[in-house]
Order: structure tokens, then sequence, then C-alpha cells
């Protein structure tokens, strides 16, 4: 069941096809959205499970073009700091999925057409979805009990790369935390996850942090106007510090 269901998103269209019961979205009309230019760069960051490709109907006759599924497109909207990411991820959680959920297929005219024309259709198609809802229930049953483990907003899975403070802030806040980059690195020094003494290690993980993975150091060698090398550091948030962090700042457990 690979037909196309188009979302229109202000001027936008946003195409959808159903993959394996699951919703999938063309990549290039998610960057269209997200004033994202190259979908060719956005789509490499994607891990291989978050994209795949499809035959789509254009003007000019079927393409081969980039889909990605639910984690996929929550990737690309948190890597996003245009104002409309927000509102555009608010728009997709909603409208578009509960209404491809709720109708559990894409009761497209020319599907209509088919079911009112041959009766052994509709039963094709209500036997589909009826495997479809089947699995979907038995994954949503085990999202239930994995929901303790992420309370990440909107099931939305953490970067599996490594990331500036600022750049976490910016996660926080598209999330509906109000903090920016100063009130954050704030936070992390004054509960101990950063060090909060002046000097060389100002603003680097503690021992506790770098224990528990929540941080990485960069290192990088810079030649200073008088001729000399120096190391500069630089405190990146791992994917699972992302987690924590999002995490302890959703739940409430975490004020700054």
């Amino acid at each position: 069941m690979n037909e196309i269901q188009i979302f229109n998103y202000n001027s936008s269209e946003v195409r959808t096809i159903q993959k394996d019961g699951e919703p999938w979205f063309v990549l290039k009309d998610v960057c269209q959205v997200l004033g994202m230019h190259n979908s060719r760069m956005v789509a490499d960051r994607l891990d291989a499970d978050e994209k795949g490709v499809s035959q789509i109907d254009t003007l000019g006759g079927k393409q081969e073009m980039t889909i990605i599924n639910e984690s996929g497109l929550y990737n690309v909207i948190l890597r996003s700091d245009k104002p409309e990411a927000k509102p555009f991820r608010k728009w997709v959680t909603s409208e578009v999925l509960p209404t491809i959920r709720r109708h559990g297929m894409y009761a497209t005219p020319d599907t209509v057409e088919k079911m009112l024309a041959d009766p052994d259709t509709t039963i094709k198609l209500l036997e589909t979805i009826k495997q479809e809802r089947a699995a979907r229930l038995a994954l949503e049953a085990q999202a239930e009990a994995d929901k303790p483990k992420v309370l990440f907003a909107d099931a939305v899975s953490a970067s599996h790369s490594s990331i500036l403070v600022g750049e976490l802030a910016k996660l926080l806040k598209q999330n509906g935390v109000p903090i920016g980059q100063n009130r954050l690195f704030m936070f992390l020094r004054d509960n101990g996850y950063l060090i909060k003494r002046t000097g060389n290690d100002y603003n680097m993980p503690t021992q506790r942090s770098m224990e528990r993975g929540w941080f990485k150091i960069k290192e990088r060698t810079v030649q200073e106007p008088n001729g000399s090398i120096s190391v500069k550091k630089t405190t990146l948030v791992t994917g699972k510090g992302q987690q924590y962090f999002i995490n302890l700042f959703l739940s409430g457990a975490a004020t700054a």
C-alpha cells in the first residue's frame, strides 16, 4: 500500500506513503518546509534505519526519491534552527499522524473507486488494515513498556552524534524548555556536571560526568600569533548525554 497521500502545510505540499504499515515522508518536501536547501546532505546525516527510497509520482513521471520514517522526521526537525520547526512538528504530531492512523489506510479517490467496483479489493484492503492495526497495537504496547526509558518529547530519539552545549540548549528550547546557552552552562556548573572553578578546566566535564558518558572533550591545536602551538578543548554533549539532560528537564526534575 504505497499510494501517496498529500498533506498541505501552509503553501507547501508534504507527500507521504505507507510502508510496512508505517507512515513515511518525502524528505525533499520536509526540507522545503524547514528551509533546508540540500536534502541530500540532510539524508547523509540520518541513520540507515531512518531513511529509504521509493518511486514517487511527480509532474515528470515516477522518480526515485528519499523517504524518511517518523524517527528520521523528528531527527530532521531537531536539526533545524528555523522558527518553522516547532509549529511544523506540532502540525505533524497533531494532524498528519493522527489522520493516517485513524483511517488506517490511504483512502485516495482511486482506492475508493476500486473498493466500490470490486468487492474483492475491499476485502483485501480490510484484511491489510486488520494486519497493520494488529502490528501497530503490538508496537504501541512495546512502546508503552519502554516508555520509562525515555521521556524525550514526541518519542524523538537523541542524536547519535555529539553536539555543543549551545546546540543542546536549542533542542531543549524546541521542546518547550525556556533556556539559552549561558543559562544552561550555569546550570551544568552549579549542579556539578561541568567544572566551576576558574582556570584551564573551566566548563570542562567533571569526572562524574565523564564516567557516565554524558560528555566528551574535543581537542584541537591552534597556532598562536607568536608562533607557539596551544591545545584548545571544547566540551561536547554525547547522544547519551542529550537523552539524559532532555529527560531531566522534561520530567521537571531540573530547573534553571
